[in-house]
């Protein structure tokens, strides 16, 4: 299987301590098997950050989710565990980390699902402020094309993925 990181440079090796916190599923390395989603968020690191946008590819075992032996968190589909998982990951205030409903102490080395849409802060907050309520907010959080993502939190985990390529977007 081939995985893809969008990005404004070269990785040569994947740091961990480098990654952004409050993402999704946590602070981690995210990847997709979408080569056009990774080429949007190239561009959008580049247009944000500088630098030239690229798409970087790994490869990693099919059945990595299964063989790993890393601890991994799977959401095939968007749901009400999901959009609250995604919630406390992005919310700084949220401290409860032993939760199952977070990954902020990485508890799962790889996490695998949909993206959420450019609208979730939005929506987020109306959710806390309980103008929306949990069902509204999941069908709203729905990304418009079909998406997905895959997390990795831990070295163990970013050990699976081996790079194969460097894609420069023009």
């Amino acid at each position: 299987m081939i995985l893809y990181h969008g990005t404004n440079i070269d990785i040569d090796r994947i740091d961990l301590n480098k990654c952004a916190p409050f993402k999704d599923f946590g602070k981690g390395f995210y990847t997709t098997a979408i080569f056009d989603q990774a080429k949007a968020m190239a561009l959008r690191k580049s247009r944000i950050f500088g630098g030239t946008p690229c798409v970087i590819s790994y490869e990693v075992s099919d059945d990595f989710i299964h063989s790993s032996g890393c601890r991994i968190k799977v959401f095939e589909l968007p749901s009400q565990e999901w959009a609250i998982f995604i919630i406390n990951n992005r919310n700084r205030d949220f401290k409860d980390f032993s939760s199952p409903e977070c990954n902020s102490d990485n508890k799962y080395e790889i996490v695998y699902g949909p993206v959420a849409n450019d609208t979730l802060t939005t929506l987020i907050r109306q959710y806390q402020r309980g103008y929306i309520d949990s069902m509204k907010l999941l069908q709203e959080m729905k990304y418009s094309a079909p998406s997905n993502q895959y997390s990795f939190h831990s070295e163990r985990a970013i050990a699976l993925l081996k790079k194969v390529d460097v894609k420069w977007i023009k």
